[in-house]
């Protein structure tokens, strides 16, 4: 069987979007912070880099984390005494020098092993929340407007704690051992004070566990993921609480992701936001120990981007862009400080992202229905509005064409890894054949 693809170059779709963010960047250990491999989110255009767990167990007892910047909570919230910026100034100061800005995360790292052990260091309800959010916004204003010798950083995204629901028991759940009314009450106070503090900046939340249960992972746990969805959504909208944006978290496989995100987007829809965008701030499919480093593993993330160009989703940021051990980390090796092959499609989606404006694809296969979602072949090409020389901007002088960007697409194949691309080259369409190979 044959399968086509036409790129009508001609019709646009609208923005290639920033789907090729990622969750932190590749610290090195050592004695001193170590950002030499932050040039790799720079080469790969990274729009947006998550601060969550940053550093390892409790941020390193020094990034990011409220308890890391603000570490007495009884401290007078209104001196600059009483915070300890160093690490994450360091941290935030290495990714806007490579082009990347920072999406941050208020609230603390996850403690998976509380579930295990029984206790929880950090991963409780604060003791006042009004106190707790003039506390963000004193973090705000350090990174955006130069308090306590700041910085005018542009970060636009604040988003107010992560997975609050990870577990129904608050005994068990490594991000916030207390009820999902109590965050919802947190959520409240803290939207309010912050948008109020900064309107011109986006509030929202909640690093939502996502809604799995709806296809791939049928057990208790994850539909109380989905009623805290929907218990959020009807909260937020009777109490009239900000929300910049929904961000949420999805580790199934491609298909079940994009069936995840229209989901969420009807839902969204249907409560009264359907002006909110979404954002996929952790995602990767299926992960796996045996696929770290694979091509299959770069098919799959690749597939994603290119889904989550074409699907109901925003943004996104891939789980996660550390330099460590563990089947989360699948862009850079820890053995060797060089990227996995998955890394390159973050490169090759990035040509899109150069380019600007995403264009038609249309697939033909008469033996399918058109209802019939396929995950075997995903596609995506973009054109730019005019003609932009590699490495920066402007026309290319007198007309000529040499070292202007070309029209780019990007496919990625799952379950074709032997296919063959027959391409042909018309006026202002390419038509791509996929044949099985004729192995003889």
């Amino acid at each position: 069987m044959t399968k086509t693809l036409t790129i009508d170059f001609t019709n646009t779709v609208g923005p290639v979007k920033p789907v090729h963010s990622t969750g932190q960047g590749p610290l090195l250990p050592g004695q001193a912070p170590d950002f030499s491999m932050f040039r790799y989110l720079k080469e790969a255009g990274v729009p947006y880099a998550r601060l969550h767990d940053v550093g390892g167990r409790f941020g390193g007892s020094l990034y990011v984390d409220i308890p890391n910047i603000f570490r007495e909570f009884d401290a007078d919230e209104n001196d600059p005494a009483s915070y300890d910026f160093t690490f994450t100034d360091l941290y935030l100061a290495a990714l806007v020098e490579n082009g990347v800005e920072p999406y941050f995360r208020l609230g603390v790292t996850i403690e998976n092993f509380a579930r295990i052990i029984g206790k929880a260091y950090r991963a409780f309800p604060p003791k006042d929340f009004k106190k707790w959010a003039r506390i963000c916004e004193h973090v705000i204003r350090h990174y955006t407007e130069g308090w306590a010798d700041g910085f005018h950083h542009t970060i636009t995204h604040w988003e107010i704690w992560n997975e609050p629901e990870n577990f129904a028991e608050p005994e068990l759940n490594q991000m916030w051992h207390g009820s999902f009314e109590e965050y919802c009450r947190l959520y409240d106070v803290a939207s309010r004070h912050l948008k109020a503090a900064f309107p011109h900046l986006a509030i929202g939340g909640y690093g939502s566990c996502g809604v799995m249960w709806i296809n791939s992972w049928k057990v208790e746990r994850a539909h109380h993921h989905v009623e805290c969805f929907h218990a959020f959504l009807k909260f937020v909208r009777e109490h009239g609480c900000p929300l910049d944006f929904f961000s949420y978290h999805s580790y199934s496989g491609v298909a079940d992701m994009m069936e995840q995100a229209r989901y969420i987007r009807d839902a969204l829809d249907k409560a009264g936001f359907a002006s909110v965008p979404t954002c996929l701030d952790e995602w990767l499919p299926a992960p796996s120990h045996d696929k770290l480093g694979t091509a299959l593993q770069a098919a799959e993330i690749g597939a994603a981007l290119i889904a989550l160009q074409n699907g109901p989703v925003d943004s996104a940021a891939i789980y996660d862009a550390r330099c460590g051990l563990g089947n989360y980390s699948p862009l850079f090796n820890p053995l060797t400080y060089e990227p996995h092959k998955a890394y390159y499609a973050f490169m090759a989606f990035n040509e899109l992202r150069k380019r600007g404006t995403a264009v038609e694809i249309r697939e033909c296969d008469a033996s399918r229905p058109p209802s019939r979602q396929d995950d075997s072949v995903y596609a995506v090409a973009a054109i730019s509005s005019s003609p932009l020389r590699e490495g920066g901007g402007g026309e290319a002088a007198g007309g000529s064409t040499a070292g202007v960007v070309r029209p780019f697409t990007f496919l990625s194949l799952r379950r074709c890894m032997g296919g063959v691309f027959v391409v042909r080259l018309e006026q202002h369409m390419h038509n791509f054949d996929i044949r099985p190979r004729n192995v003889g």
